[in-house]
């Protein structure tokens, strides 16, 4: 019997074939590499039941009619749902869970940034100037969080540890430790109107595209501060742009945008009081190594015939 091919189609591909073969998968899966800028042979597209990839060129699943099963490097799966050659039948799995550490993290250093004047203080060291500055606190200010799943539950944790207000929105709401109040998505507004800071951390699907937009955005403090790192398309741009030039708001830091990189001429790059992170808030050097755990346990979910873990919900977006 043919054992069924696993293509990993991505840069750095050793620790997803180490993973395979530490699960003691090796005897049972073909497993073919190859970099992610070139066109795998059409034999290979031919055989292969499981894939590995960051998204192939547009069409290219339609050459791969044995494909059953699709492992995404990333949380978020809209640019493979968008596909028309994403056929029923193939199950998607996306990487929910791997920035369950570093994202907090990442968040907690713009929250330190805002309130703490470091950067301020970095530029007086240049200049050689003494300048006494006085700090806000993180303790006793709210934090709403939209989107309170495994990301936002640990954030919660360590921002409640730091004697933060933590309140924020959930689907299906349940409570969530650390988390003095949960309200389902149509109680936004109500998150928005007490939070000192509000986190984005929701998935981009018909209902939360432009989610921020002018109407939305009023109904925050003016003292109060935007924090996207979920997907760019939560935010409708030229609304935040008049909501911080207004004072509308106190500001924003973004760290996920429509178009990446960030183009030159965006208006964003203007705005001294939105400030644009490269994309950086779930990037740890040990990514690859807790994707590649998670796909060696989907690939022996896929042997065994069981449901992969975190298999997208097509209907919902995630």
């Amino acid at each position: 019997m043919t054992k069924p091919l696993l293509l990993l189609w991505t840069d750095g591909a050793a620790p997803y074939a180490r993973a395979i073969a530490e699960a003691g998968l090796s005897g049972h899966l073909r497993v073919e590499t190859i970099p992610r800028a070139a066109t795998p042979d059409p034999a290979l597209l031919a055989e292969a039941e499981a894939l590995l990839s960051w998204g192939p060129p547009a069409g290219m699943l339609a050459e791969m009619p044995r494909l059953r099963f699709v492992q995404a490097l990333t949380a978020g799966v809209e640019h493979w749902l968008a596909r028309p050659d994403l056929r029923e039948g193939i199950a998607l799995s996306c990487a929910r869970g791997t920035h369950r550490v570093q994202m907090p993290e990442n968040i907690l250093g713009a929250l330190f940034h805002i309130v703490k004047p470091y950067a301020a203080i970095a530029g007086d060291n240049a200049a050689g100037r003494w300048t006494r500055r006085v700090s806000e606190t993180l303790a006793g200010k709210t934090l709403g969080i939209l989107g309170l799943g495994a990301i936002g539950a640990e954030l919660a944790r360590k921002a409640a540890a730091l004697e933060m207000r933590v309140i924020g929105t959930k689907r299906g709401v349940a409570e969530v430790p650390h988390a003095a109040k949960v309200l389902p998505p149509e109680r936004t507004e109500e998150v928005l109107a007490e939070s000192d800071f509000v986190v984005l951390l929701l998935p981009a699907t018909p209902e939360t595209t432009n989610l921020m937009d002018a109407a939305r955005l009023a109904r925050m403090k003016p003292s109060a501060w935007l924090l996207n790192f979920g997907r760019g398309a939560l935010v409708h741009d030229e609304d935040l742009v008049a909501a911080v030039r207004a004072g509308t708001i106190a500001g924003a830091i973004l760290d996920v945008f429509r178009t990446e990189p960030l183009p030159a001429e965006h208006p964003f790059w203007a705005e001294e009081r939105i400030m644009v992170l490269p994309h950086i808030g779930g990037l740890h050097p040990q990514r690859d190594e807790v994707v590649a755990a998670l796909l060696a346990g989907n690939m022996r979910r896929f042997l065994d015939g069981a449901p992969v873990a975190h298999l997208v919900d097509r209907k919902a977006g995630y």
